[in-house]
This record gives structure tokens, C-alpha cells and sequence, in this order.
């Protein structure tokens, strides 16, 4: 009897140690596994490339965080993100519109996604997942009919004759593109809305009632929370960061790409699941979901410096994510049967 209760002590400790520190304990093995094999793996300057390439996932990440948190799924940050990088582009390139506006309309229309899923959700009572996939296909289905199907670059030919009047202005490429004290721009932007939404997911009260209502939203009704005014501001938060995203992208490649955001959808899923269990959080938060993404994304540049094939990239992060989920639903149970 004592041999299997140590046993299964032994297998509750390793559990709840892989739970807080496996996510940061497999980035050190990561990280001192490629310095070993390749000496321009630990430079600065290939880090501040891996930095910039999280920028843009961790960011649509940090959307889907906020739906999780009030207990919901985003599956339209993607196409949203598809969306306001080719509205981006055409206001640019099309319009030749100042860069305020420029900024400006594409977040408004993520907002306007945002609006449609809560009205799909809260108002006719359609499951999030659902909901979401739906508005996905719909807005992957408006961004490819504004743009007819194609890219949009500087001074492209357009359908109805002649030639596009604008280009992307230097100002607004910098943003994606130039760097400053040393790092480049997407990732002091990525920073900074990590640390904006860290700060109101855990020091704010409104970060409270959001976890509130994600816990259970029976109980919140009860406290007075409107809870469907709280899922209304979960979901145009997702929006809006989906919208900075795609900016971000069209001003880093320098062009409107259609689907630019189809495949970081899984991508983002996956940083803000292994996320769950940075320090033993158990839930969705901005600093896992940072930490998520930076696991993934050093894998990656590390199997790029490998030489290993691209097609095989799909494979790793399924293989992440699956041991983030293992081990997150191997505690919950754990906690569960005590």
C-alpha cells in the first residue's frame, strides 16, 4: 500500500511541476539544444528575429486569450486579421488616405466583427464556437470579394482600368518594419499590448469580472456582472487585436495579402493553450500566451536553422500542443479527484 501511495505521489508531484514549469523548462532545453548544434542560434540578432516573428501571432493570441478568459473561442480572428490587412492595404494604395485614417478604420472594422459574433452569440443564443466559425467563412468571403482575389500592392493595375494612385508611405512601413533601440517596432508593439493586457486581465477590476464570468456565469449574474455585456467587450477586444495584427502584417510584407491571417489562426490557438500552463496559471492569461507563442516560435527558427522542411512545421506545433493540453488536463483531473 505505502509502495503505491508513493507511487502515485511521485506521479501527482511530476504532474504538478510539468504543469507551472514545463512550458519554460522545455524553452531552456530548446534554446541550449540549438546553441549546442548551431552557433547562430544564440545571437542577439536571431533572437530579435524570433521576437519579431511572435510579434504579429502573439498579438491575434492575445485576442483569443480575452474570449477564453470570459469562457469563449474566437475562431474569426484569422479572417479578421485577413481582413483589416487587405483594408489596410486598399486604403493606402487604392485611396491614398492619410495615415491616421489608415491606422484608424481597419480597428473599426475589427470592431464591427467583434459586434456581429456577440450579436450572433448573445442575442440569438448561437454556441461561440459555432458562432465564430461562421462569422470566419463570412469575412474570409468579404475580404476576397472587396479584393476580388487578388494581392494589393503599390501602383497595381485594377480591374475597372489603369493604374492604383497610392503606395505605402516610408512613415507607414517603419511601423513593421524599422527598428528602434535596437529591436524592431512589431515587437516593442507586441510588448507593450502583452503588458497592457496582463495588467487589466490581473490588476483591474474589470479583469476580475472577466475571469468571473469565465468561471461561471451563473454566479456573476448573480454578483450583478451583466454578463452579456461583459462577453459584447470580450469579443470586440478580439476583434481589435485581430485588427492590429493584420496592420502590423501588411506594414512588415508591404502589401495587402488576402488569407494573410489563415494560417497564424492555429498558430495563435496553440501560444494561448500552451499558455495555460506557464507558472501554474491554469487559465488563460497574457503572460502565458507570450510565452506560448515564444516556445513555439523558437522551435521553429531553430528547426529552420536544421534545414528541416517547412511542411514538417505543422507537426512540431501539433506535438506542442498536444503535450500543453496533456499535461493541463492531466492536472485538472488530478485536482478533480481530490
Amino acid at each position: 500500500m505505502q509502495a503505491a501511495e508513493r507511487k502515485n505521489t511521485m506521479k501527482e508531484k511530476s504532474i504538478q511541476f510539468l504543469f507551472k514549469y514545463g512550458a519554460i523548462a522545455l524553452m531552456i532545453f530548446i534554446i541550449i539544444y540549438f546553441s549546442m548544434i548551431s552557433d547562430a542560434f544564440f545571437t542577439y540578432g536571431n533572437f530579435a528575429d524570433i521576437l519579431r516573428s511572435i510579434s504579429i501571432v502573439t498579438v491575434l493570441a492575445l485576442g483569443v486569450t480575452f474570449t477564453l478568459v470570459v469562457n469563449g473561442f474566437d475562431l474569426s480572428v484569422g479572417s479578421t486579421m485577413s481582413l483589416s490587412t487587405v483594408v489596410t492595404a486598399s486604403l493606402m494604395v487604392w485611396y491614398d488616405m492619410p495615415l491616421w485614417l489608415v491606422l484608424i478604420l481597419p480597428i473599426l472594422v475589427g470592431v464591427l466583427v467583434g459586434v456581429f459574433n456577440t450579436l450572433l452569440i448573445v442575442v440569438i443564443g448561437i454556441p461561440d464556437l459555432l458562432a465564430t466559425l461562421s462569422t470566419m467563412y463570412i469575412v474570409a468571403g468579404l475580404h476576397r470579394t472587396y479584393t476580388e482575389g487578388y494581392s494589393i500592392y503599390n501602383h497595381m493595375p485594377l480591374t475597372s482600368g489603369g493604374t492604383a494612385i497610392g503606395e505605402f508611405s516610408n512613415a507607414f512601413l517603419w511601423i513593421g518594419q524599422g527598428k528602434m533601440l535596437g529591436l524592431p517596432v512589431p515587437v516593442w508593439i507586441m510588448l507593450l499590448l502583452v503588458l497592457v493586457a496582463y495588467l487589466v486581465l490581473t490588476h483591474t477590476r474589470w479583469g476580475r469580472i472577466l475571469y468571473m464570468t469565465g468561471g461561471n456565469a451563473e454566479a456573476a449574474t448573480l454578483s450583478g456582472v451583466n454578463v452579456k455585456k461583459v462577453k459584447f467587450a470580450s469579443y470586440v477586444v478580439s476583434g481589435i487585436f485581430a485588427s492590429i495584427a493584420g496592420v502590423l502584417f501588411t506594414a512588415r510584407v508591404g502589401s495587402g495579402q488576402i488569407d494573410a491571417g489563415a494560417p497564424l489562426l492555429m498558430e495563435a490557438v496553440a501560444a494561448v493553450f500552451v499558455g495555460y500552463s506557464v507558472l501554474g496559471a491554469g487559465k488563460p492569461n497574457a503572460i502565458g500566451t507570450f510565452f506560448g507563442a515564444a516556445v513555439i516560435g523558437i522551435l521553429l527558427n531553430g528547426l529552420t536553422i536544421l534545414n528541416l522542411p517547412y511542411y514538417a512545421f505543422d507537426i512540431v506545433k501539433g506535438s506542442v500542443l498536444v503535450l500543453a493540453l496533456a499535461v493541463t488536463y492531466m492536472h485538472a483531473k488530478n485536482k478533480l479527484s481530490h
